[in-house]
């Protein structure tokens, strides 16, 4: 079923027309703890005839607050915007963080943005949510504030979440260290890379393996551990299955990190398209190989191996 997701990047691009049913938070990656809350708001706001907003940030807090540019997110905000749009949420707010915006204080935030801005007749959030300056707002002062503001709090309890304590932090950890597997059941779908295809140095077309280089433009975006991958990406209205290598190339003295995709059975020209790459299985680790010659009998066995697990997980 496809969805309508409207989509404001300020608070103040956004008018509503009636009551709104609202839950906060920065939702990187919008996995299987976050899908309550959306699931939640969405179908409450849906019964009671109003509109379901997620009030979002960006950039991600710290990198404002504590200057953390290493910080590395799940989602890019178009990727985060089409898992949000599949959950059926109705409006999208992604407000720009900022040092005066996180010096406002919790009385402020309820007053001049829940109430006056998104018109909040019910905000649902998950448990042990803080906002304002500080963090100095909690659940004790939201309840507090609706009964002065007439909009009712519904706070989802921890057990209710996340019953296998997910986290995204968890899951950044989880992709960095190469255990796709554990990621991909939090995330609850299969973590994505989407960039557009540029020209490379076209050494796997003279062995073989033709490959299409992903270039990504989002500096924050998190590029998951070094090695090999399976992979599925929807080309031209089509599954299309492949093999993926994140890396530095070190058997033919690479200098940069690269992300290279070889298709299986897909020979048409994807240069200066944006594709989505879909990671299923993580295969191994990158290594440097003695030869091109022993790098192609890798990559064989690679492939090989990538259309077994096709065979038993997939197809």
């Amino acid at each position: 079923m496809y969805f309508t997701l409207e989509i404001r990047h300020s608070i103040f691009d956004f008018t509503p027309t009636q009551k709104t049913y609202v839950t906060i938070g920065t939702f990187d990656g919008v996995h299987i703890g976050h899908q309550k809350i959306i699931k939640k708001l969405v179908a409450e706001a849906k019964k009671a005839n109003k509109q379901s907003v997620l009030l979002t940030f960006f950039p991600h807090p710290r990198m404002v607050l504590q200057k953390d540019v290493s910080i590395k997110l799940i989602n890019t905000i178009e990727e985060k915007s089409e898992q949000l749009r599949r959950l059926g949420l109705d409006c999208l707010l992604i407000h720009p963080f900022s040092k005066d915006f996180s010096r406002l204080t919790a009385l402020d935030f309820v007053r001049d943005i829940l109430v006056n801005q998104l018109n909040t007749d019910k905000l649902i959030i998950g448990y042990d949510h803080h906002f304002g300056k500080n963090r100095e707002g909690n659940i004790e002062q939201l309840t507090e504030y609706s009964h002065l503001y007439d909009f009712v709090v519904e706070e989802i309890p921890a057990q209710d979440i996340d019953d296998v304590s997910v986290s995204s932090t968890k899951i950044r950890r989880a992709l960095q260290q190469g255990h796709l597997k554990t990621a991909n059941d939090y995330l609850g779908y299969a973590y994505t890379l989407r960039g557009t295809v540029v020209t490379g140095q076209q050494l796997g077309s003279k062995i073989g393996f033709p490959t299409a280089n992903i270039q990504i433009k989002e500096s924050y975006k998190l590029i998951p551990k070094t090695g090999a991958y399976i992979v599925q990406a929807h080309l031209n209205n089509a599954v299309v299955y492949g093999m993926m290598n994140i890396g530095m190339r070190p058997t033919v003295n690479g200098t940069t990190e690269t992300i290279e995709v070889h298709f299986f059975d897909f020979n048409e020209d994807l240069y200066g398209r944006e594709i989505t790459i879909e990671l299923l299985y993580y295969l191994r680790e990158e290594q440097k190989f003695d030869s091109i010659a022993t790098l192609k009998q890798q990559l064989a066995t690679d492939k090989q191996q990538a259309l077994n697990y096709l065979d038993t997980a997939i197809r």
